[in-house]
């Protein structure tokens, strides 16, 4: 017999319906979901991995392009929540190639100053003013957003570290080097008022 018939299966609520689930079932639930939360900081270091396998042309991958936007970003004295941010930025490539920006945004923001939040939510925007000319697109769509308090940073974002980040010869940084700093930014209480609303 192989391991597989010998293992005690995994404990499961009675309903098959949420409406008649009981208050023991959704004890339960909790209990696994708060274990599978912990692991988050693992399944993010997979997923930006995973990038070096991502979109092709470039003269990097996906994953060297990340770490090289990490790696400028720490070098130019950025803190954690903008060097972890760096890193994951283009961390939705493969399931929202439209939205990326979005998505990893969307990932973060339990866990950063809203400031964070914004920069990712806006850099494809903010990044098309390199590009979207010679697309017949408008390289100015970031313009609607001037004025707003983080407009500057997220340019700077882009301007320093992201649109500069495919240089096969820039020495940079491995994913073992910000393991730590992800682990510590997904291992935070999520939406913790204190966290999002502080400032830089």
């Amino acid at each position: 017999m192989g391991p597989s018939s010998t293992a005690i299966p995994q404990k499961t609520v009675e309903f098959i319906r949420m409406d008649e689930g009981s208050k023991e079932d959704y004890q339960l639930l909790h209990t696994l979901e708060q274990r599978y939360i912990e692991k988050l900081p693992d399944r993010i270091l997979t997923a930006l991995d995973g990038l070096k396998d991502s979109l092709a042309g470039y003269k990097v991958t996906r994953l060297e392009h990340s770490l090289q936007t990490a790696t400028r970003a720490e070098k130019d004295g950025a803190d954690d929540e903008l060097i972890v941010a760096a890193l994951i930025h283009d961390i939705g490539d493969d399931l929202a190639p439209e939205n990326h920006s979005q998505m990893a945004a969307a990932i973060i923001r339990p866990y950063v100053r809203e400031q964070v939040t914004w920069i990712l939510e806006m850099h494809g925007i903010f990044q098309m003013v390199y590009y979207a000319d010679k697309l017949g697109l408008n390289p100015d769509e970031r313009e609607r957003y001037r004025g707003h308090k983080w407009f500057d940073d997220a340019e700077q974002f882009c301007r320093d570290w992201d649109q500069l980040s495919f240089d096969p010869d820039y020495p940079t940084l491995p994913l073992s080097h910000f393991k730590d700093r992800v682990r510590a930014i997904f291992s935070r209480p999520a939406f913790d008022p204190e966290i999002l609303h502080a400032t830089a």
